[in-house]
């Protein structure tokens, strides 16, 4: 049985009398463990997609299931970290992962517990130095780490990435993707990640799943990213296989804004 199977999904926003169709007939089946990057072309439906395995958001028809159970709303199971981090200005990162803690573990773990349970997410995420730090204090790539360690903290079957790093600059990103790397090798976790960045999109994922351009989008190919891990991407700059992912997938990307430009 798969882990996380998506059955002829499909995704309709209806608003001043008018139907928008963002998702038609999606199917994937993700194993558990497995680390999936989606990308496609703006206005793919990639985000709402997401959006829907997380429950945020209703399939119009289909289905998704995790572990044999209908996706029908949020839940700690599910966690995501979006592009813009979502940290409370307020707190601290000490506290902004704390509120999650006690969410989910309130009343399974006691106060020390949770306190060490706090601090080993932050150490996941190379965190804990800035732990009294409120978000004002600390750089974007060290808040989309703080964002991490909040979802791990909620020890979720599945991490949803929605382009955690879109907002940041290239050694930042580097640095991040390393560090996505390490935590998906250490805790063997689930994750989807939504991204525009191929070379991102290789170099982190066991599959890639290639959206159709919208509306009605769809899966149009999964490409299996052959590549042993653990990865490096200095030693992968001139790897084969590498290239050959990398290059299946601009091909496709490309030959679709073709196919959008040629219907303009």
């Amino acid at each position: 049985m798969s882990y996380l199977k998506i059955d002829n999904v499909a995704k309709r926003f209806e608003g001043n009398g008018r139907v928008a169709e963002v998702l038609r007939d999606v199917n994937l089946r993700i194993g558990k463990g497995e680390f999936v990057s989606v990308i496609g072309h703006s206005g793919c439906g990639k985000s709402t997609l997401l959006n829907l395995v997380a429950g945020l958001t209703p399939v119009s028809s289909g289905g998704i299931t995790l572990e044999g159970a209908e996706v029908r709303a949020p839940g700690p199971d599910r966690a995501v970290v979006f592009q813009n981090h979502s940290l409370l200005p307020w707190l601290t990162v000490y506290d902004n992962v704390k509120l999650a803690v006690n969410k989910v573990f309130g009343r399974k773990k006691s106060a020390a517990e949770r306190h060490d349970w706090i601090m080993h997410n932050l150490n996941l995420v190379q965190m804990t130095h800035a732990a009294d730090k409120r978000p004002g204090e600390v750089s974007g790539g060290m808040k989309q780490r703080v964002g991490i360690a909040r979802a791990l903290a909620m020890e979720p079957k599945i991490l949803l990435l929605d382009e955690p790093f879109g907002a940041l600059d290239a050694l930042t990103r580097a640095h991040l993707q390393d560090a996505v790397m390490q935590i998906h090798a250490r805790l063997g976790n689930t994750m989807i990640m939504i991204t525009h960045d191929v070379d991102e999109a290789v170099l982190l994922a066991d599959r890639i799943v290639m959206m159709t351009n919208g509306p009605s989008a769809t899966v149009g190919e999964v490409l299996h990213v052959p590549l042993a891990r653990p990865r490096d991407r200095l030693a992968l700059a001139n790897d084969p296989a590498y290239l050959a992912a990398r290059g299946a997938v601009l091909r496709f990307l490309y030959e679709r804004h073709q196919f959008v430009e040629a219907a303009e």
